[in-house]
């Protein structure tokens, strides 16, 4: 059948083995949150070759809960809720729209992937480089770190007491991702 490609279905592990961290700054010190719960969902080509490595990223979209962003403070955590209006927009979210992965090393690759990233209603094209590794149990791993800005997504940098504390408008986003394959009977 033309136009039909293998694809192998994966999808996030445990925050035991995932994790993904925003990092900020602010002119009092730099903050960072850790994201909960996140979910994603990726389609590879089968392995394959002598670099043991998918020769497609098919599709991968993500999703976290924008209240599941935390901080080692409380008040922190419910200033970026408001900040990033997560009653109104509660997930954020990235989809990807194109890929090429390229072989470095057996069982390691790169991928340049370009996808809509939305937050706080939203939506911006992205452009990403990610590491990529074949684990020996089959799973994937997937790193890297990317820097936005809030202002591209509409979000004005806060500032706080009375105007004492501001927040920096870039974050860098750090992940690292590991897909373990779905069975059959996943959803």
């Amino acid at each position: 059948m033309t136009g039909l490609r293998a694809q192998d279905l994966y999808k996030l592990s445990s925050l035991k083995e995932s994790n993904i961290k925003v990092l900020g700054t602010s002119n009092v010190h730099d903050w960072s949150m850790e994201a909960q719960n996140p979910t994603a969902e990726a389609s590879f080509s089968p392995l394959a070759g002598n670099d043991g490595v998918p020769k497609n990223l098919i599709s991968l979209t993500f999703s976290v809960a924008a209240k599941s962003l935390k901080s080692e403070r409380t008040s922190m955590d419910n200033r970026t809720y408001k900040t990033i209006k997560a009653d109104a927009y509660p997930k954020i979210t990235f989809k990807l729209v194109s890929s090429a992965i390229t072989p470095i090393k057996k069982n390691a690759f790169l991928i340049k992937a370009t996808g809509t990233l939305t937050i706080a209603g939203t939506s911006k094209t992205i452009a990403m480089q990610v590491n990529g590794s074949v684990n020996e149990d089959n799973s994937i791993t997937c790193s890297g770190q990317q820097k936005i800005k809030l202002t591209d997504f509409n979000i004005q940098p806060p500032s706080f007491m009375m105007g004492a504390m501001k927040v920096g408008d870039e974050l860098t986003i750090q992940y690292d991702l590991n897909f373990k394959k779905a069975t059959q009977n996943s959803k």
